[in-house]
């Protein structure tokens, strides 16, 4: 399975249109946050991406809540948006979890979660799954531009109890387009240019 893999988009709708062009040589879109830039031009951004036709699994960054991109995806019939939650995708089972884990220190304005309520909804995360999670996990693709280690604990915790394939995740504009592993699992900060990843 090919899978084209991006985040942190941030209403960059040249890339956006790029990302497009790019989906019909792929079987599976994954988008991991990020898509609006401080809650602002969220509509715009997926009006772009809308144009994909292939399956595209999408979580909300911390820029935009749950509700505001369902809402955007509305009537886009190929986007599945999970948070929490997952979906199947030619035999390949996907779970998302979205937001700024931990909570980070932007304010009101961010969607974000606590270690907690992030292990809730990393709960029925399936084993060998494709985890697509806008915070990377704690040690892994997540050093800020002033050095420090700002990924998830319980995300960490949840790769290393479920072992998903591959782990998808942004946030931590610093560690753009970094891999790494835990255990056996790849751990990508994806990046709004976007990579291609065969999944074996």
């Amino acid at each position: 399975m090919k899978l084209l893999l991006f985040s942190d988009l941030h209403v960059n709708h040249r890339l956006g249109q790029q990302l497009v062009a790019r989906s019909a040589a792929v079987d599976v879109v994954v988008g991991a946050g990020d898509f609006a830039s401080v809650r602002q031009g969220l509509a715009g951004t997926i009006a772009i991406l809308k144009a994909i036709k292939k399956p595209v699994v999408l979580v909300p960054g911390n820029n935009e809540t749950l509700d505001e991109l369902v809402e955007a995806c509305r009537g886009w019939s190929s986007a599945h948006v999970l948070h929490g939650s997952g979906v199947e995708i030619l035999g390949q089972q996907f779970y998302g979890i979205g937001g700024g884990i931990p909570v980070t220190p932007f304010g009101a304005w961010s969607y974000d979660f606590t270690e907690e309520q992030a292990v809730a909804l990393l709960q029925d995360c399936p084993p060998g799954c494709v985890l697509v999670s806008h915070s990377p996990p704690k040690g892994a693709v997540d050093i800020s531009s002033s050095g420090e280690s700002l990924g998830s604990q319980s995300v960490h915790d949840a790769i290393v109890d479920k072992q998903p394939k591959l782990v998808v995740c942004g946030h931590i504009h610093a560690s753009i387009g970094q891999t790494a592993l835990i255990g056996d699992t790849t751990v990508i900060n994806a990046g709004p240019a976007g990579m291609v990843w065969e999944l074996n």
